[in-house]
């Protein structure tokens, strides 16, 4: 018999000759697993209430905290970088024994998301992108580190979470005065930059764009003047604006954030009659 109860347990990695512990919470269960990828400054917790709603009752879940984030450890703070956070998330997937899923990352989670997908599409059912980057302007957290350059590693988190406290956006505040304790300050660098040169230089939007999969991007109605918008919806994505919202839905609007992921992944698989089923 299948519970809402979430187990909290441990994995050991070795990425690129680099030691990692993952913090993860799964549940096993019946049914396409659903696999979640949190943003930067953020943690798996933001999705914990999966458990507790109705529309995904006994199906299998799997988060954890990215190596550097939350109370996952890295070795060597220096080496991660999105391509390390995506190695991570393979080696992760194959350890829990995870094959084929529907995904969810936002921010550095979404734009992980998006490389596993573009990747290995193969192992994707469907994917909910919330904000992860596609293009350029997404950028407007992670450029920061070019924008408000600083030497010290704390002094630039500290500037930025004060940068971010002070925002006229939903939920800023609420985010910026917990990242001092959701990230390594000797982690961002990295993981800044590698967003910034991916959504620059790699593509994005074509990689989302062909990927053979149902796809669903969720914004805040803050960011509904996101440029790229209209082109997403002309190509096939479902769109997914959460009213009182801007980056962090999870924050502002979860019980529409939860009813409109659990209405794709619904619509998915009506669409697939014949989607694949899994269990983990």
């Amino acid at each position: 018999m299948t519970t809402n109860t979430l187990t909290r347990h441990w994995m050991e990695l070795t990425i690129d000759g680099t030691g990692v512990r993952l913090s993860c919470i799964s549940r096993k269960g019946a049914g396409m697993p659903i696999v979640f990828l949190h943003g930067f400054g953020s943690t798996k917790e933001d999705y914990a209430d999966v458990a507790l709603h109705p529309a995904f009752a006994g199906r299998p879940i799997f988060a954890y905290d990215a190596p550097g984030c939350g109370e996952s450890e890295c070795s060597d703070l220096d080496r991660i970088s999105i391509p390390f956070l995506l190695k991570t998330a393979l080696a992760a997937l194959d350890e829990q024994g995870i094959d084929r899923f529907d995904l969810v990352g936002h921010s550095m989670g979404g734009l992980t998301s998006l490389m596993l997908a573009h990747q290995a599409p193969e192992r994707v059912a469907s994917f909910t992108d919330i904000e992860g980057n596609v293009a350029p302007e997404d950028c407007f957290l992670s450029r920061q580190i070019f924008l408000h350059p600083h030497e010290d590693p704390e002094e630039f988190l500290e500037d930025f979470i004060a940068r971010n406290w002070a925002a006229p956006f939903y939920s800023s505040p609420l985010y910026a005065t917990s990242v001092r304790y959701k990230v390594r300050a000797g982690a961002v660098r990295g993981i800044f930059e590698s967003m910034v040169d991916l959504s620059d230089n790699a593509d994005l939007m074509a990689k989302f764009l062909s990927l053979p999969l149902p796809r669903m991007f969720m914004y805040g109605e803050q960011n509904k003047t996101l440029s790229y918008l209209p082109h997403l919806a002309s190509n096939g994505v479902a769109l997914a604006e959460i009213p009182h919202s801007r980056h962090f839905p999870m924050y502002s609007n979860a019980p529409e954030m939860w009813r409109r992921i659990a209405a794709f992944q619904a619509r998915a698989y009506e669409d697939s009659p014949s989607a694949e089923t899994a269990c983990a």
